[in-house]
């Protein structure tokens, strides 16, 4: 993941501490109900597209652009599928981030799928029966953007026990 500008002045200060993140992750969606997935630069696995909110913009706004800075797609967004904390992530520079994602299922729209920027080493739709191996957060994913089409309830976190 490319570090945005305005983390990377926090860091300038910061360190390599804990910083607490906003995230978006876009389910994608063709006209065949194939998902667009993308295989990253930075640990060789698959996943679906996601990344930091720009400063004020929105959270579809910020899937949008990431899926078409990652793969050339244009898409809109559906719906809200989950909202998330995240295990922290200690990265090999040291720095550690904990997000905060808001999940979106989305449609395609246009463009061709491909690797449009360095964040990805493939880039390809995939049907649902035929998904490469994927981390455990990213089905799930793909699992609650599958249910209930565009109008199912946002998925949260269940509340611990008081």
């Amino acid at each position: 993941m490319a570090i945005p500008e305005f983390i990377r002045e926090v860091r300038a200060t910061a360190g390599t501490q804990l910083l607490f993140l906003p995230g978006v992750s876009a389910v994608v969606f063709d006209g065949e109900g194939r998902v667009l997935l993308a295989r990253r630069a930075d640990n060789g696995k698959w996943s679906i597209i996601g990344g930091i909110p720009e400063p004020g913009e929105q959270p579809a706004e910020a899937a949008m652009r990431e899926v078409l800075e990652e793969t050339g797609v244009e898409c809109v967004v559906e719906r809200v599928v989950l909202v998330q904390t995240l295990e922290p992530i200690q990265y090999p520079n040291g720095d550690v981030c904990q997000f905060m994602d808001i999940s979106l299922r989305c449609r395609a729209m246009a463009g061709e799928a491909r690797v449009n920027d360095d964040e990805s080493l493939e880039v390809g739709w995939f049907d649902l029966d035929a998904l490469p191996e994927l981390p455990e957060p990213a089905l799930f994913r793909i699992k609650q953007a599958m249910s209930g089409g565009t109008d199912a309830p946002t998925w949260f976190e269940p509340m611990t026990q008081v």
